[in-house]
């Protein structure tokens, strides 16, 4: 800001400079909480806008587990989730994944959220998706995997008590069957080889299941393809601009308008 004193001197204010440095630097703090506290960062770019959401260490579902452990709460994804695909300034969600699985019913919450979102979605799988991470990183429209990365796929467990009834194992068999439908109505792989992989014994040593590299996870048509920070994100910018030609095609027939 300029300013004329009565002594016909011009002097230069900077307090509009300095609001600006201050307000740039209380978002960066804010960012930065987001991502300590829920692991959530938004991307700006020319080409979209990209919420980045992480599901880390062990999913948390309806118990609450030791202060030890590294979790991701379902009770602060969903809502994101929810703001995401309100929000006019995202375009699209990447979806990356290190976690060891957890509480199902939780996981598998997350995963109907996440296949049922109209905005385009990519998950990125690093380190490993295991157990109820599998379904979580089939939910995007496109999944990738790093080389190194693994994935562990094996029946469901309960921990607590366990009654020796009929019924007891008729309930494990319809909660498997929710996994292993979900699964392979969001990737290619059929029925028979995702359970063929889920009770295969031999493999680990103290567990019935699989261990799949991220090669093995391609070839098994359980995920999309093999690559990184880069190609998933390409892919999405790549959804993100096949979305913004259809909306404007359906905006302008509805306009009256015609295909040129």
């Amino acid at each position: 800001m300029i300013t004329a004193r009565k002594d016909n001197k011009v002097t230069f204010d900077d307090s509009d400079n300095t609001e600006a440095v201050q307000a740039e630097t209380e978002k960066e703090k804010q960012q930065n909480e987001q991502i300590k506290e829920l692991g959530k960062m938004s991307i700006t770019n020319p080409r979209g806008n990209i919420h980045c959401l992480t599901i880390i260490g062990q999913i948390e579902g309806h118990i609450i587990l030791p202060p030890q452990n590294k979790t991701t709460k379902y009770e602060h994804v969903i809502p994101q989730l929810i703001a995401i695909e309100e929000s006019p300034q995202i375009d699209g969600l990447l979806l990356v994944l290190n976690t060891v699985g957890g509480d199902v019913e939780a996981g598998l919450a997350i995963a109907e959220m996440i296949s049922s979102m109209d905005k385009p979605t990519v998950s990125l799988v690093l380190g490993g998706g295991h157990s109820i991470g599998v379904p979580m990183a089939v939910s995007t429209r496109y999944s990738y995997i790093a080389p190194s990365a693994t994935m562990t796929i094996h029946p469901i467990r309960l921990n607590g008590l366990v009654i020796g009834v009929p019924q007891t194992y008729e309930y494990f068999d319809k909660m498997q069957e929710r996994v292993v439908s979900f699964v392979t109505s969001n990737s290619s792989i059929s029925k028979e080889e995702f359970r063929r992989l889920m009770l295969k014994t031999g493999e680990l040593a103290n567990d019935v299941g699989t261990i799949l590299f991220g090669e093995e996870a391609v070839k098994s048509k359980l995920i999309d393809s093999v690559g990184g920070l880069s190609d998933s994100m390409n892919k999405l910018y790549e959804l993100i601009a096949e979305k913004r030609m259809t909306s404007s095609v359906r905006s302008n027939l509805q306009s009256g308008g015609e295909l040129q």
